[in-house]
């Protein structure tokens, strides 16, 4: 599984970044690579119009919001 984490370094950014981690820890899984892009062409080749942004294996699963670590550990089971 591959998680990508888009933002520009805002501390909204930051904070899905540092949630990404723990749910990926809590999860157990060593089969997650976690990823942080703030390369604004990056960011915006993926469609998004708002960060932090989360893809998971190249779906958009959250735009312009935060999602907590119990929201992403359910992304994550699913």
């Amino acid at each position: 599984m591959t998680i990508l984490v888009l933002g520009p370094g805002c501390p909204k950014c930051k904070k899905m970044y540092s949630n990404v981690q723990e749910a990926v820890e809590k999860s157990g899984r060593t089969d997650i690579n976690v990823e942080k892009i703030e390369n604004l062409s990056q960011i915006m080749s993926f469609g998004v119009a708002f960060t932090p942004a989360l893809i998971i294996d190249g779906v958009v699963k959250a735009s312009g919001k935060v999602l907590s670590v119990d929201e992403m550990l359910k992304l994550i089971k699913s």
